[in-house]
C-alpha cells in the first residue's frame, strides 16, 4: 500500500501566556516567527513559528482552554520530540535559561540519548539526539 502522506506539515500547541511561550519557542529553542496575528473575532493569538528541516509550530492561545489532564500519559498527544545533533549543548541552553529537565536517558532501541523538560504550560518536550 502507497501512502498519501508527504510528511508532518505543523504541530499546533495551545498556550496560556502568550508572550511566556513566544519567548520560550523563539528565545530558548530558537524558533523564527514566520508570521504573528492577533485575531479579534475569537480574542486569540495566531503565532507561526519555523525551524530547522521543516519543522513549524503553530502557537495559539484561547481565552478559557482547560489544562492538561496530565504528563506525560493523557490520551492524545504525549510529547513533541525536537531532533538535536548535541543532547549535551540542548541542555545547556534549557539549564541557561534555567530551565529544568529530567535526567538523560537511553532508548533501549536505537541507543539514541534523550531528555524530556517541559515548556511555560507543563507540554512535555523532548530532546532526541540524532546526528544525521
Amino acid at each position: 500500500m502507497t501512502t498519501m502522506l508527504a510528511g508532518l506539515h505543523h504541530v499546533a500547541l495551545i498556550a496560556s501566556d502568550y508572550e511566556r511561550s513566544k519567548r520560550f519557542y523563539t528565545q530558548v529553542l530558537g524558533l523564527r516567527v514566520l508570521a504573528e496575528h492577533y485575531r479579534e473575532a475569537r480574542q486569540s493569538w495566531k503565532l507561526d513559528l519555523a525551524g530547522a528541516g521543516g519543522l513549524q509550530l503553530e502557537l495559539f492561545t484561547f481565552r478559557g482552554a482547560p489544562p492538561r489532564p496530565s504528563r506525560p500519559e493523557a490520551l492524545g498527544l504525549r510529547h513533541l520530540a525536537f531532533r538535536v545533533g548535541d543532547l549535551d549543548a540542548a541542555l545547556a541552553q534549557l539549564r541557561a535559561h534555567g530551565i529544568a529537565h529530567e535526567d538523560v536517558r537511553v532508548d533501549e532501541y536505537t541507543g539514541r540519548r534523550f531528555c524530556f523538560f517541559a515548556d511555560p504550560d507543563g507540554l512535555p518536550l523532548e530532546f532526541y539526539e540524532d546526528a544525521r
